[in-house]
């Protein structure tokens, strides 16, 4: 027992690693909180308690997956999102706060009676199953050309039971006879020459496909400008999340193909530009 560490020497020791690896140092209170469902409060209450010696091993060896770059949120195999957890793997991304907002924005935006949803590049399911779990009445569709990510987001969808169809394929091409009120997307949007600017994190862990796009990062948007009137039923909205420079590119890229479409740009909490609606 002498050489076992209390919670609060364990996270001291897990924040110097941490530090020292040139990681962020909170990853070692989430991984200590995350482990246990516990609040901070809950945290500082334990303490001075010792660390069983299993759980001491375990965030060892969570700590150095951490201090070798890899996300706290893969090493634990889940995050966050919308008030609930999401599984998460190496197939899909790490569903983000910004893309949080662009639920509230189609939640706050679109009726909460029976209507035809689709995600499109569903990935972990975190849109698709968030929206359904805030409006059960919805119907809600979710698509991916990954079927590893399909994979997980049916078993998110299963285990916050928040029942989504799921379906693989490339774009529109698996709902190629079907029409909905409402589509929403959260593409690939990084332009590759943007590569060096990015974390180390993202680029070494999460999946590629869900991260770069041809054309400045705008290709998806393109697609999606080309045939969004063919899917969208009649007065039916569009919702995508936007690189933080691409605001001006993409509503362009969505009146000059459906002029008669109203398109609006809204920056996230940081203000820079994030979310695009398109109403037909």
């Amino acid at each position: 027992m002498a050489n076992q560490l209390t919670y609060l020497q364990a996270l001291r020791q897990g924040q110097a690693q941490l530090t020292s690896a040139g990681q962020d140092s909170s990853a070692a209170q989430y991984l200590l909180t995350e482990a246990h469902g516990w609040t901070f409060t809950q945290l500082v209450q334990s303490y001075r308690t010792v660390m069983p010696a299993a759980e001491s091993q375990t965030f060892q060896q969570q700590l150095n997956r951490v201090a070798n770059g890899e996300p706290a949120q893969y090493v634990l195999g889940r995050a966050n999102f919308y008030g609930r957890d999401f599984q998460v793997t190496a197939a899909t991304l790490i569903p983000r706060q910004e893309t949080e907002e662009l639920v509230a924005w189609i939640l706050a935006a679109t009726t909460p009676a029976p209507i035809r949803v689709l995600d499109v590049g569903t990935g972990s399911g975190a849109i698709a199953v968030s929206l359904k779990a805030e409006r059960p009445a919805w119907t809600v569709t979710a698509s991916d050309i990954s079927a590893a990510a399909v994979a997980v987001a049916q078993t998110n969808a299963q285990t916050l039971a928040a029942p989504v169809d799921f379906v693989t394929g490339d774009l529109f091409a698996p709902v190629a006879d079907q029409r909905f009120n409402v589509i929403v997307s959260n593409p690939p949007y990084i332009d590759r020459t943007e590569v060096d600017v990015m974390d180390e994190s993202v680029k070494r862990y999460e999946p590629e496909g869900a991260l770069f796009a041809a054309n400045h990062g705008l290709a998806f948007y393109q697609r999606f400008a080309a045939e969004l009137a063919t899917y969208l039923l009649p007065g039916g909205q569009f919702f995508a999340e936007i690189g933080y420079h691409q605001g001006a590119a993409v509503k362009t890229i969505f009146e000059t193909a459906l002029p008669a479409a109203t398109v609006t740009v809204r920056t996230d909490i940081n203000g820079h530009d994030r979310m695009v609606r398109v109403q037909l």
